[in-house]
């Protein structure tokens, strides 16, 4: 794990003396509800979030490509036309950005980029996608690729499935792109269709509280609740041949299929068809400004992650039984791929501070760990600071 530095100054002056062509803002996202579902085309409801990623880009007439990470004090160079596998982890990000570019028959040169980040690497936000849009967004300018935004969401979530090795949904990198200031996204993810649904909650807050564990199984059981959604599929493919993915089925298809499955199988999938009624049934509720509804999908999505897909953790559990006793939450949820990271609170705005003094006591005495907390909004998708072209 990159360890954060705190010299802002020595930071800021780095940046003075760069001389961007290009700056890009290049945000994290919440889930509102929808964990998931989107690798299995279902629905999803995402944001992005004043919390971001900034890239400075200039190109430098070489072949090579070198990329700092200010906030880390990391780098990584490589040539343009040589492909690295062995580097790591969070520069293969970057890496498999540039080769899925080249990949569409673009033309790329070689390029200096400094990286500047005020989102919390493992809070489930999605750092990860803001890395890859970022750079994606900022390549597409500074070297005239005309690419569409939709491409640039694609070939992002390529390079994670290709170059680090998750076999993720399209939602972090749609979100990250597509997202609407105040609004947040009912995606499809079969049709990638959406709709931007105003988000005006006030006097509610969202309330991210960071569990800061990261528990080894997050990035391999990720791709093992994958694996285990296909063999349900399979199974369901021998009575509904047009089944592609649970999309397709109805609960009342699954449970004719009960009896060919085990219990694990049944369970993953059961939720994931739960879980697509519930975004619906979201979605519906923020039209009729509900949110006392709204809250309670969000606490029976957390019941169907922990219980029927087991992506939960006792951190995670903690936190979201505490906030069932205080009338101000009206909802709660680990949010992520699991295993750590945060969970998302509907809050009244007038309890935020003592919710976070009297959780934040409760959870170390429990488990001896700092609670990390933060306020968020949506936010504009992936756009230009600066341009100096």
């Amino acid at each position: 794990m990159l360890k954060k530095l705190s010299n802002n100054q020595k930071k800021q002056d780095k940046l003075d003396n760069f001389k961007a062509e290009i700056v890009i803002n290049s945000p994290g996202r919440v889930n509102l509800i929808g964990e998931h579902t989107d690798y299995n085309n279902g629905f999803v409801m995402p944001t992005a979030i004043d919390k971001k990623i900034l890239f400075y880009l200039k190109s430098n007439g070489s072949d090579q490509c070198n990329i700092t990470s200010i906030d880390y004090d990391a780098s990584v160079s490589f040539d343009i036309n040589v492909p690295d596998p062995d580097r790591e982890e969070w520069t293969q990000y970057l890496i498999g950005v540039v080769e899925e570019i080249k990949k569409l028959g673009k033309t790329l040169k070689g390029f200096d980029c400094i990286i500047t980040s005020d989102l919390p690497v493992g809070a489930g936000i999605s750092s990860s996608a803001a890395l890859e849009c970022g750079l994606a967004f900022g390549l597409n300018l500074l070297f005239d690729l005309k690419l569409e935004k939709l491409q640039i969401v694609k070939l992002s979530q390529s390079a994670e499935h290709n170059y680090v090795g998750t076999k993720c949904g399209i939602m972090d990198q749609f979100a990250s792109v597509m997202s609407k200031d105040a609004h947040v996204i009912k995606l499809d993810c079969q049709s990638l269709e959406y709709e931007l649904l105003p988000f005006d909650i006030a006097p509610y807050k969202l309330l991210l509280l960071n569990t800061n564990v990261a528990h080894n199984l997050a990035s391999s059981e990720y791709n093992v609740r994958r694996q285990e959604c296909e063999q349900g599929i399979a199974i369901l493919q021998q009575d509904y041949e047009n089944t592609n993915s649970l999309r397709d089925v109805s609960i009342v298809q699954l449970k004719q299929c009960k009896n060919k499955m085990d219990d694990v199988i049944y369970r993953r999938c059961s939720y994931v068809l739960q879980e697509n009624e519930r975004v619906l049934k979201a979605s519906e509720a923020l039209r009729n400004n509900d949110l006392n509804t709204f809250g309670q999908l969000m606490y029976a999505s957390h019941e169907g992650l922990q219980s029927q897909y087991e992506v939960s953790c006792k951190e995670l559990d903690f936190l979201t039984d505490f906030s069932r006793s205080h009338e101000q939450i009206l909802g709660c949820r680990m949010m992520g791929g699991g295993f750590g990271g945060c969970t998302i609170n509907l809050i009244h705005e007038n309890a935020v501070d003592d919710y976070i003094d009297e959780v934040s006591k409760a959870y170390f005495a429990q488990f001896n760990i700092a609670l990390t907390a933060f306020t968020t909004i949506p936010a504009e998708g992936t756009t230009v600071l600066e341009n100096n072209l």
